[in-house]
């Protein structure tokens, strides 16, 4: 598994489509897919952030914090577009962060991207988790309802 900077190095044109796909709106958005307690999958909306090195995310007390903190396997996958069906699809173990410093780091970010001053309320009983990439799937197309959308596939060695 790579770290987002790992795999923008490997594949710099899929961490830039990814990217742009994940931050469409303006801050990143996405669907969390999490493995439950019992097996079963959980699908949340999530705020991914992207920094110079990391793919991240800040989880509030939830039913899918607790999955990632039980079993870090998860999937994440962009919003819909608006002009088209392309997306960007990634898997593989999401860790939590400790450190104060990237803490900090990532806190600033999730500001700046909001236009911020101060966290909100409660702000740190938010767990960050850092996604590490196992697997990528990168679907361009050129509008609504095209036949043969083109994909491309990316492991992780």
């Amino acid at each position: 598994m790579l770290t987002w900077a790992q795999f923008a190095h490997a594949r710099p044109d899929l961490a830039e489509a990814g990217g742009r796909l994940l931050y469409q709106s303006g801050v990143g958005l996405a669907f969390l897919g999490t493995i439950r307690a019992d097996g079963g999958p959980r699908l949340h909306p999530i705020c991914p952030l992207l920094t110079d090195d990391a793919l991240l995310g800040f989880l509030q007390p939830s039913p899918k914090r607790q999955d990632l903190h039980g079993d870090g396997r998860y999937a994440l996958h962009s919003f819909p577009a608006d002009a088209n069906e392309d997306a960007f699809y990634l898997s593989g173990r999401a860790v939590p962060v400790h450190d104060p410093r990237r803490r900090q780091v990532a806190t600033a970010r999730f500001l700046a991207e909001r236009q911020l001053t101060a966290a909100p309320e409660d702000f740190d009983a938010q767990d960050l988790f850092e996604f590490y990439l196992q697997r990528c799937l990168w679907t361009q197309t050129s509008g609504p309802g095209e036949w043969n959308p083109r994909h491309t596939i990316w492991r992780s060695s």
